[in-house]
């Protein structure tokens, strides 16, 4: 069986939106239907500019009393700037929730431990703290939002092993999972670019947001060249924004990384057009590794 691990995710922080209005209020701002937040499913959402760029991911999880927003620890005083912004005459209250942990586990079967369906966002409100499927993909594993008090002992008790950031950033960049902005360039990442689509950040029902137009025009016109894709690095990782190239051509940029995997954005003709499928970065040669969930073009003008 494979190693149960768990890792408290430092880079990671919360934000609570409540009051009667936060279900509105956050549905005219983010890319997904904040509608089907419930103490049993969770959903993955973006912040976008009002001319479509990303600005923020996070993960919403929803509480009796109020909403919680995973987000990124180091642009959470952004975020909360932002969002306060938008607040005008709205019933919202929105608070940071320092006393709230979010952790990630994964591999073996713990997770039986905790009431949840097999769904992706299945999610689990408990006395002290809040466990669900990540809403992105399955394979993910779980988060969990608890105090600094309990976190540790939740997990340990439920069969999982503490590990570090490096072992689970490897693990979702292998599932081809992005991690905020050390991923998607701020004010000019595009949604359908870093695989929203595919894992359930994008409803496009849902009525208007910030920046909806734009995803839904690159949407429906299948206007994408370029993509978020995991890569297997042969030599040391060239460092973030490293240009990558195909016989002298661009072929992307290098996002994060961690030992031989990383995430580049590949621009998939350039890439396509590559005899052995490789691309390289300073002193590494890359290969991109497409993920099932991955609906990629079979080709892509350049």
């Amino acid at each position: 069986m494979a190693s149960s691990l768990f890792t408290i995710l430092e880079n990671r922080s919360v934000i609570s939106v409540s009051g009667v209005d936060s279900v509105s209020f956050l549905q005219g701002l983010v890319s997904n239907d904040v509608k089907q937040v419930s103490k049993t499913r969770v959903i993955w959402a973006a912040f976008l500019t009002p001319q479509g760029k990303f600005l923020h991911e996070f993960m919403i999880a929803g509480r009796p009393d109020r909403l919680l927003l995973d987000c990124e620890a180091g642009r959470r005083d952004d975020l909360l700037t932002r969002l306060k912004r938008y607040r005008l005459r709205s019933k919202v209250e929105i608070n940071e929730e320092d006393n709230l942990i979010v952790a990630a586990a994964w591999g073996g079967s713990p997770s039986d431990n905790f009431t949840l369906s097999d769904e992706k966002g299945a999610a689990a409100l408990l006395d002290d703290g809040f466990v669900f499927r990540d809403p992105r993909l399955t394979q993910a594993g779980l988060r969990l939002i608890f105090s600094s008090n309990t976190i540790e002992k939740t997990c340990a008790d439920a069969g999982f092993t503490p590990s570090d950031q490096a072992t689970y950033d490897a693990h979702r960049i292998a599932l081809g999972l992005p991690d905020g902005s050390r991923d998607l360039e701020i004010e000019k990442a595009l949604l359908l670019e870093n695989g929203f689509e595919e894992l359930g950040g994008i409803d496009f029902q849902k009525g208007c947001y910030v920046g909806q137009e734009l995803t839904a025009r690159t949407h429906y016109r299948a206007l994408i060249k370029k993509r978020l894709l995991p890569v297997l690095i042969e030599g040391d990782a060239p460092p973030p924004g490293t240009a990558l190239s195909v016989n002298g051509k661009d072929a992307g940029e290098m996002r994060s990384s961690s030992g031989v995997y990383g995430l580049a954005l590949v621009r998939l003709a350039t890439w396509q057009s590559a005899y052995d499928g490789k691309m390289t970065g300073g002193d590494a040669t890359l290969r991109p590794q497409p993920t099932p969930w991955m609906k990629l073009p079979a080709s892509a003008e350049t």
